[in-house]
């Protein structure tokens, strides 16, 4: 027998027990019961009935078997968050059963329910992977909250692991994540394709230089989707040692392999239902791109050692600073994971490219990390942000946050970013008004693309209009 129950939507019979006044999901049970798939496995149809009742208007999905065959059939289709499990069942218990899951991979948590509540039974039942005992007979909240703890307990977990993950994976603290940053015509362009994409389960693919901001991109994309509540987990792909990457994507089961003392979920796992971000996906070896085409394509993955395959609801996000359509051609990246996952390309363009926009970066990075190491913020007078908007940036968005700290450690800017001037016929003035500073700044530029507007609006960020305005209200030529 097996029967599937979808949403609250899609029930209109309150649950059994003692709910008669059940008016739909609330939050007495957590947020997450609402989002959550379960397995109920028992060969009572009486016990199956009042559980998928039960379960079936607060939960995303309910599917119901009548034995441990069934049972794992369901499993190789599907991903359950929480199975629910009796014990005593004809042909073989739901410690035997569970024990044998574990072995092949078994990727839910696991609620156990009996009539005998010997220590003997809850001794097996812990050493078989159960993270709850649920005593016959029950009432409905006893069960409801059991599968609360499960889903909380399983949330908690992820959420430490990716932090941990992070931690990890950078040296720094990340000041810009969520947000771009900038109102220049590229970043502006940028945006309106994120809106467009964001809703959407396309791949995506991003590319440019180190420090352009290729991860606060994606996670751009992650907050505008309808996976905003689930993991965004980032994965820098050249951080993590070859002979580890595939354990560390796809998880492990016990004695998989020497040290593999206990089953481990993978990161794909964590991320389920919400957002995998592939960083320098270029760095991946042959083999591996292999594996991760295969998962992009099925959405399942093998975890190391593991006789199951396990299915993933994930929005999958790339980035590179490499140039892979080269790589395809040196013969260092598959072809056909090229075309898979570049369906939708973003370009993120170097700082030095994007006019004014380092100036707004260089303010939001002075208040943040002033506030991080305690020191007063050191002023940006007009010789300096000019000095800021003609310097090359070659190492981008990361290296303007490590001059900022320098220069809060200091007191002062370098030298190079205060010389004013003269060679451009400007002198800066510490009490210059707004206009006055935008002229010399326009100007300044103007000079710096031998009169070029096209170029100079380019590097500013603004219209070739706006310059042409500009100019004839200051009566240039």
């Amino acid at each position: 027998m097996r029967s599937t129950v979808l949403g609250s939507s899609d029930r209109t019979a309150p649950p059994a027990g003692n709910d008669a006044g059940y008016n739909g999901p609330g939050p007495e049970f957590g947020p997450w019961l609402e989002k959550a798939s379960i397995l109920v496995v028992d060969d009572e149809p009486g016990m199956r009935n009042f559980l998928v009742r039960t379960l079936g208007p607060r939960a995303k999905r309910v599917e119901e078997a009548a034995d441990c065959e069934e049972a794992t059939a369901l499993l190789d289709e599907h991903h359950f968050d929480v199975v629910i499990l009796d014990n005593i069942m004809p042909g073989k218990s739901g410690v035997e059963w569970l024990t044998e899951q574990r072995e092949i991979g078994f990727f839910s948590d696991a609620i156990l329910m009996t009539a005998y509540a010997d220590l003997d039974t809850a001794i097996k039942a812990l050493r078989a992977g159960a993270v709850d005992f649920v005593l016959k007979p029950f009432r409905s909240n006893q069960i409801l909250n059991a599968v609360a703890r499960c889903l909380d307990r399983m949330r908690l977990r992820r959420e430490n692991h990716v932090l941990r993950h992070e931690l990890r994976a950078t040296s720094d603290h990340v000041l810009l994540r969520d947000k771009l940053i900038g109102y220049s015509s590229q970043i502006q362009e940028i945006r309106e394709t994120i809106a467009r994409v964001a809703p959407l389960p396309t791949s995506i693919l991003i590319s440019g230089e180190s420090g352009t901001g290729k991860e606060v991109t994606a996670r751009s994309l992650h907050a505008l989707s309808d996976r905003a509540e689930k993991p965004f987990v980032p994965i820098n792909c050249a951080a993590i040692p070859s002979e580890m990457i595939e354990a560390e994507l796809f998880g492990h089961i016990k004695g998989a392999f020497t040290g593999a003392q206990a089953a481990r979920d993978g990161l794909f796992m964590h991320a389920q239902g919400g957002t995998l971000f592939l960083d320098e996906v270029g760095e991946l070896s042959l083999a591996t791109q292999s594996k991760l085409l295969r998962a992009i394509e099925s959405r399942r993955i093998r975890p190391v050692g593991s006789e199951r395959e396990a299915p993933v609801d994930l929005r999958f996000v790339f980035a590179t600073n490499a140039d892979l359509e080269a790589e395809v051609e040196a013969g260092r990246f598959r072809a056909d994971l090229f075309y898979r996952i570049n369906v939708m390309h973003i370009e993120m363009p170097p700082l030095a490219a994007r006019g004014d926009d380092v100036l707004e970066l260089a303010e939001l990075f002075m208040t943040k990390l002033s506030k991080q190491l305690g020191v007063r913020e050191v002023p940006m007078d007009a010789a300096v942000r000019a000095g800021l908007t003609r310097y090359d940036w070659p190492g981008n968005v990361r290296e303007l946050r490590n001059l900022i700290e320098r220069t809060l450690i200091l007191g002062k800017f370098p030298a190079e970013f205060r010389e004013e001037l003269a060679d451009q016929g400007v002198q800066a003035e510490h009490d210059e008004t707004l206009d006055e500073m935008e002229r010399r700044h326009i100007l300044a530029m103007l000079h710096k693309t031998n009169g070029n507007r096209n170029e100079a609006a380019r590097r500013l960020g603004v219209s070739r209009k706006t310059i042409d305005r500009k100019c004839a209200s200051w009566e240039q030529e």
